[in-house]
């Protein structure tokens, strides 16, 4: 992560931080992993944190350079303590998918229409150690245009990162469970296994992400996913 201030070098609790990350993706896996590109994906995560604000965009492209979604998460966080954080947030995001217009248009050709969503977000995280926290977090979101989702997803997160497989490999594993209710019976229960490696001091990893429906009523079914990428932080 790189840091930027105009303050002096005692004042780290007015400076502004900024870092990103920008990752490769086999399978592009959506924010709410239940949903996907179905075919590789650019993605780009920003992060740009000031006391207890932080504006997070997130923007992730198909290898045609078409635009799939972007969203904008603005957070702040409510408690800040040793071991827990409590955070609230909201973002704006839109989705883009294809759309081909009626017969009787003459424009005769596929053609992006973006899709606006409305989230709100609070979020609880604990730290059982400096590597390996537990996450709860619940979305509310909105779907702005007709025929868009509208609904509730909750997502719980478990993670240890930094363990050491040798001299200079480190890993970083995670767990996630994560449960959709949405209108139009687009519901369903989720598991989320994850890992990744790196070489320690590089800014480059490698990752590997499962998805796997429990129990699910969405049409069509999602079914089993899997996801595998390269990512390089800044």
């Amino acid at each position: 992560m790189v840091a930027y201030s105009g303050e002096k070098a005692d004042s780290s609790k007015t400076r502004l931080k900024a870092g990103a990350t920008i990752s490769l993706n086999s399978n592009g896996i959506a924010s709410i992993p239940a949903f996907s590109l179905d075919k590789p994906a650019v993605m780009a995560s920003l992060t740009f944190v000031k006391n207890r604000f932080s504006y997070e965009p997130l923007l992730a492209y198909g290898l045609d350079f078409k635009p799939w979604f972007i969203d904008n998460w603005l957070h702040y966080k409510l408690v800040v303590k040793p071991s827990f954080e409590l955070r609230t947030g909201i973002n704006l995001s839109t989705f883009f998918s294809k759309y081909t217009p009626p017969e009787d248009v003459t424009l005769n050709e596929t053609i992006l229409q973006g899709q606006r969503y409305f989230a709100l977000e609070l979020t609880a995280t604990y730290k059982l150690s400096p590597n390996s926290y537990l996450l709860l977090s619940c979305w509310n979101d909105r779907g702005q245009e007709p025929g868009t989702l509208t609904g509730l997803y909750f997502n719980f997160v478990a993670e240890r990162t930094d363990i050491n497989a040798g001299k200079n490999i480190l890993l970083a594993a995670a767990i996630q469970l994560f449960y959709i209710d949405y209108d139009g019976n687009n519901d369903g229960l989720f598991i989320s296994p994850k890992i990744s490696a790196s070489v320690r001091n590089v800014p480059c990893a490698i990752f590997f992400q499962a998805i796997q429906p429990l129990t699910s009523n969405i049409s069509p079914y999602p079914g089993f996913r899997w996801n595998i990428g390269i990512s390089y932080t800044l």
